[in-house]
């Protein structure tokens, strides 16, 4: 069950982690979706959107997604996260992040996150990661 909203969990983050990157689409039972504005900052050579780019956005869409199922919770944390680079993503595109909770435990969630530049349809990256919550008892 969704807990909360796309705009509560963007005022919740205004709070604890303003410097995250991306803008919340859209959030539903154990799905997020954000897209991010590509910039200058954001590129490697050769007009690309850069690797740490991609696999920060897709870290906090992931933690998007978690938040809409269990609330606000700062101390969610990554402790896994793997990234297979598909192709080159555009640099003068949006990119957008699709996650997916595949697990979610009292402990534990474990997702995954495809990544586009916007209007294409094949990924340009396929991302895993765990989250570790913390114990509420």
């Amino acid at each position: 069950m969704t807990v909360m909203t796309a705009a509560a969990i963007e005022d919740f983050l205004d709070d604890v982690f303003p410097q995250r990157m991306g803008t919340i689409e859209a959030v539903s039972e154990m799905r997020a979706t954000m897209s991010l504005a590509i910039e200058d900052e954001h590129l490697r050579p050769g007009a690309s959107v850069s690797g740490p780019t991609m696999m920060g956005l897709s870290d906090v869409c992931l933690y998007v997604a978690i938040l809409a199922q269990i609330g606000p919770e700062p101390m969610a944390v990554t402790s896994n996260l793997n990234c297979h680079f598909l192709r080159r993503a555009r640099g003068d595109r949006d990119l957008i992040a699709n996650a997916r909770l595949i697990k979610l435990g009292r402990r534990l969630a474990v997702g995954e996150v495809e990544l586009f530049s916007d209007g294409d349809e094949a990924p340009v990256a396929h991302v895993t990661a765990t989250y570790v919550l913390p114990d509420n008892d």
